[in-house]
């Protein structure tokens, strides 16, 4: 019937639009490492690069912020658990962990938080977890233990230890926060005005933490090399603030409207392959075999735990949908 090709014509068009705006926060996140390295490598201490990276981005969407200023009555704790949990808590404790602690060890520890909301879900909230989900965390963590080569390192620092553990932790609170929205019966709010706000929240805390009026200022006047490259440092941080937080953040939202959160994340999953690729061919940073293996191994983990369907006559898990939990999960990385 000519009604129902239009629609199944409209739906195709609509969801191919949305694997590309998928593809392009994919493209602008995988893309925030390789030109972060560079200025860390130029003089900057990284958490004046986190700062610099959300206060930018909180400037750029000060007028979504204003557009939604109605959230600030109608959800303060959801925007507080975003901007101090998933912005500024992440963050702040996985630099203060590497400090201290190899940094391969700290992401692995922070990237428990999967499995410790399966835990809080199982355990506290006595809700059902799909077997599927709970391998592709498995999965996932063990092949990020070959990504990270963790047997490399085994003097840890106690105190380092505690701190990515709090990043993992930071990042669990504010999907156990955001879960709280579904459970309050009101209309779920922007995802946008959640992420300007929450930027807002984690500037202020983070000028806090990071004091930029100590930041060598000056080093963004100069060049970075970039695998002997020389670019501009002001060309990096304007690809860190405009394409891999804005753009990322804006074209992540409008790809979840248009696809499940599950398929949003799966696609999300090629961030790590996109990494990957763009620090051999920019930085010269080669993966040894049992890191390819392991990425391999935490894509199937990511695909297996993100297509997973909920345990039937269950409400759906925390760790595996929402547009905000699905984007706070993968703006949180350094």
């Amino acid at each position: 019937m000519p009604v129902e090709t239009s629609e199944s014509s409209q739906g195709g068009r609509g969801k191919g639009a949305g694997l590309g705006l998928a593809l392009v926060s994919a493209l602008a996140f995988g893309g925030s490492g390789v030109a972060a390295k560079p200025l860390i490598e130029a003089g900057l201490d990284p958490l004046h690069v986190v700062w610099l990276r959300v206060a930018g981005a909180a400037v750029v969407m000060l007028p979504l912020a204003v557009r939604h200023r109605a959230l600030v009555r109608g959800r303060p704790a959801l925007l507080a658990g975003f901007g101090l949990l998933a912005v500024a808590g992440v963050q702040a404790c996985y630099f203060a962990a590497i400090s201290r602690i190899p940094v391969g060890v700290a992401l692995l520890v922070e990237y428990l938080a999967p499995a410790l909301v399966l835990g809080w879900v199982r355990f506290v909230q006595r809700r059902p977890v799909t077997r599927a989900a709970a391998l592709g965390v498995v999965l996932a963590a063990g092949g990020l233990a070959c990504v990270v080569e963790v047997w490399s390192g085994l003097g840890f620092d106690a105190l380092g230890l505690l701190l990515a553990l709090a990043a993992a932790c930071c990042q669990v609170g504010y999907f156990v926060l955001s879960d709280q929205r579904g459970e309050a019966g009101g209309r779920a709010p922007d995802p946008l005005g959640v992420i300007a706000w929450g930027l807002l929240v984690g500037a202020v805390v983070l000028t806090a933490v990071a004091r930029p009026w100590g930041m060598d200022w000056s080093a963004l006047s100069r060049t970075a090399d970039m695998n002997g490259t020389p670019v501009p440092a002001a060309a990096l941080l304007a690809w860190i603030v405009l394409i891999a937080t804005v753009l990322a953040y804006i074209t992540g939202v409008l790809s979840v409207r248009r696809l499940s959160p599950q398929v949003a994340g799966v696609v999300a999953c090629l961030e790590a392959v996109i990494a990957t690729v763009l620090a051999w061919v920019l930085l010269g940073e080669h993966l040894s075999v049992p890191q390819v293996v392991g990425g391999a191994v935490v894509l199937v983990g990511a695909f297996i735990a993100q297509s997973s369907a909920p345990a039937k006559g269950s409400p759906e898990p925390v760790a595996s949908g929402g547009a905000e939990r699905e984007l706070s999960a993968r703006g949180t990385g350094a």
